[in-house]
């Protein structure tokens, strides 16, 4: 039987971004993958507390709960477990009440390629090299960021979703300038080409989804909302406003900051997650919301 889940947001995420496995991967790093899957074994009915992306992703399930016959959202598991260290990711699952269906489980080899195999519009590991593999493949992904934010006080239904713009929802091609030719370069490129478009960057499929969407719920009780989170200030808002106006996608709150640090803004718009391709943005956020950094743009090439 073939299923065809094309018409749904699919999100990837690696177990390790879903559930906290700290203690099992302490035991991986220091004993070796036999002492974890043993471990694995041992405790495979002692369900794992919930990880970083776990709060985006209930709520995007949820969704499928709202006045429809259909699902909207589809949430695919991809782990380096093997089968049979899985079966307590799946009694996890299970345990906290995910409808999670699909996984794929490889036993220490990378799973990233099944995020495109699988039509993921987003995927969320905590392996950078997964993450830059998926990027390379045409997949919007993020680094989930270590730890657990102290201060998550997101609203209990509704899913939040910060976005930096430059190198996320935009290409790096603005950042360029900024950082070759400094700001009053920037801002005059920014002037002269406000009525062009800013190229789609890595995270503009997955924005775009998320705007559909949303445009099944009337927009005053949506269970979504956006925002973008920017360092960019006046004169160079006016390209990101007619930027988003042209790809007709709708972000429900625009931060420009003009330099300001972002985690009191995220921590003011309770997000549940935040994804940005600077580290020193997401080193500050990570203690106030799960954060996500996407390694893509000048600015991780130079690093």
């Amino acid at each position: 039987m073939v299923v065809d889940i094309k018409q749904k947001l699919v999100v990837a995420v690696s177990s390790r971004a879903l559930f906290d496995l700290a203690e099992s991967h302490g035991i991986f790093e220091a004993d070796g993958v036999e002492a974890y899957s043993q471990h694995q074994v041992d405790n495979e009915n002692r369900p794992l507390e919930t990880g970083a992306a776990f709060s985006m992703v209930k709520k995007l399930l949820a969704m499928n709960s709202i006045e429809s016959d259909n699902d909207r959202v589809e949430v695919i598991l991809l782990s380096k477990n093997s089968t049979d260290t899985g079966l307590r990711i799946f009694k996890s699952i299970q345990h906290h009440g995910l409808e999670i269906t699909r996984a794929a489980f490889t036993t220490g080899g990378s799973p990233y390629q099944y995020a495109a195999a699988f039509g993921a519009h987003l995927f969320l590991s905590m392996d950078p090299t997964d993450v830059r593999m998926a990027l390379d493949s045409g997949v919007a992904a993020a680094t989930i960021m270590p730890g657990r934010p102290k201060d998550q006080t997101g609203d209990k239904d509704q899913l939040r979703i910060a976005f930096d713009g430059d190198s996320v929802l935009f290409s790096d091609d603005a950042e360029r300038v900024f950082q070759e030719e400094g700001l009053k370069a920037f801002e005059a490129t920014e002037i002269s080409s406000a009525n062009t478009p800013l190229p789609g960057g890595p995270f503009k499929p997955f924005l775009a989804g998320l705007c559909h969407l949303q445009s099944e719920f009337p927009r005053e009780s949506s269970p979504i909302r956006t925002a973008l989170v920017t360092a960019r200030g006046a004169p160079a808002h006016e390209r990101v406003m007619r930027t988003l106006r042209a790809w007709n996608i709708r972000i429900d709150e625009a931060l420009f900051l003009g330099g300001m640090g972002k985690a009191e803004f995220l921590r003011a718009f309770k997000a549940d997650i935040f994804f940005d391709d600077q580290r020193k943005h997401c080193d500050s956020a990570k203690d106030y919301v799960a954060t996500g950094h996407v390694p893509d743009g000048v600015m991780n090439k130079k690093s």
